[in-house]
């Protein structure tokens, strides 16, 4: 126990989960607000919208999600959130957990507002409140509360996938040194056989006797 101490830095690994762990929480719960709004709004295409989301970021591995975000959009395609590597690593991080659990954020919401009863809802239309002021001020505000469960759920999964995402990170990194090292290394020996050739090709000064 104590060579895992002395040998890896469990504290810093600690603080980087942490730092995805709040960052993706407040990510994943503002989408996932919105998600869960288009899933019981009155408009069927919003709803329609919000039910592909769901089914289609939920049956996604997150795995997939990182290897989409880190090779396929941040490499091939060439959509950077930073300059630095592993800055950009850690915000697409932070995106893809923010995606992928706001899914589950939005089903948690919205097992939450089939909890308020629908007087609630009926009783704000009645004083003339719209759907987006029933929303905001009577129907949300006791959903959040009647979520409180299934968002800890969540929360907890949440924080295991960042450890993984730790793990994620410095794995790029280690990989992307790995590779630039052998880069510089192999521009080194080709510079140092060209220079080899063209001494063994040049021409030699003729012998004055």
């Amino acid at each position: 126990m104590i060579d895992i101490l002395t040998e890896y830095n469990v504290l810093g690994a600690f603080v980087e989960t942490l730092k995805y762990t709040v960052l993706a929480a407040i990510g994943s719960l503002v989408i996932g607000t919105l998600v869960a709004v288009m899933r019981v709004s009155p408009i069927g295409v919003l709803r329609g919208l919000g039910t592909f989301y769901v089914t289609t970021i939920r049956n996604t591995p997150l795995t997939l999600l990182m290897v989409l975000s880190i090779l396929g959009l941040a490499f091939i395609v060439g959509l950077q959130l930073s300059e630095d590597f592993n800055a950009n690593t850690f915000r697409w991080a932070v995106v893809m957990l923010s995606v992928y659990h706001a899914a589950f954020v939005a089903e948690a919401l919205r097992s939450g507002v089939n909890t308020v009863p629908t007087g609630q809802a009926e009783a704000a239309r009645s004083i003339g409140l719209t759907f987006g002021q029933s929303l905001r001020e009577v129907i949300l505000p006791q959903a959040f509360r009647g979520a409180i469960a299934p968002l800890g759920s969540t929360l907890i999964a949440l924080m295991g996938q960042a450890g993984y995402d730790v793990l994620v990170e410095h794995c790029e990194a280690r990989v992307a040194a790995l590779t630039a090292a052998r880069a510089v290394a192999s521009m080194e020996r080709t510079a140092a056989a060209r220079d080899a050739q063209l001494r063994a090709f040049a021409p030699h000064p003729a012998d004055p006797s």
